[in-house]
């Protein structure tokens, strides 16, 4: 137990395996892939694994996540501790669900995707922990009530689309949900669906 402790302790103050601007397009490539130096290096278990719960695949081509969980197995010493992913400035359309198998996910970067509907965010509610999400710069972006859907659906953010979450953000968000909800089941209630 000792060592995985230890191993836990490193991998929550080690710097993100950095895979951003390289160009890939499937996740399966970040295992033959060189990710980016920085200035401090990842530590690695006696497994050879790397020790660290964040991971930048930001500013490539990515358009879906297929192998994301294995990949990350392959790579990472405690894939399930994963707390930061940087998908940003990416191809995706949808918010894949493998996303919502780590529960200790608390920080996700989806700006700069093509991410088309609103409803795909409602998959993101399975995540208990997470408290930063960016969607600016994606085509829901533009749908009427966006950050009020996004506030509505994910009442535990703190922070959404690198600004704070106020009380009256949650306020307005709740009541935005009331008023559309309502509007919605009366419009199911006349057949005007």
């Amino acid at each position: 137990m000792s060592v995985r402790w230890d191993c836990c302790k490193i991998s929550l103050q080690a710097p993100p395996l950095d895979y951003s601007f390289r160009g890939i397009s499937f996740i399966q490539d970040l295992v033959t892939e060189e990710p980016r130096a920085g200035p401090k290096v990842i530590k690695r278990s006696p497994r050879g694994k790397l020790l660290t719960r964040a991971v930048r695949l930001n500013n490539n081509t990515i358009n879906e996540l297929t192998d994301f969980a294995p990949t990350m197995e392959q790579l990472l010493e405690y894939p399930e501790e994963l707390s930061w992913v940087d998908l940003s400035f990416n191809d995706l359309m949808t918010i894949d669900l493998v996303l919502t198998t780590y529960p200790n996910l608390r920080a996700l970067n989806l700006h700069g995707n093509s991410i088309q509907s609103l409803g795909e965010v409602d998959k993101l509610a399975a995540l208990p922990c997470l408290r930063t999400l960016t969607l600016h710069g994606n085509p829901i972006e533009e749908e009427k009530g966006y950050r009020h859907y996004v506030l509505a659906a994910l009442p535990q953010l703190k922070c959404f689309d690198f600004s704070g979450v106020t009380k009256q953000d949650r306020a307005t968000a709740a009541a935005w949900r009331r008023m559309n909800l309502t509007r919605k089941a009366a419009a199911k209630r006349r057949g005007d669906d």
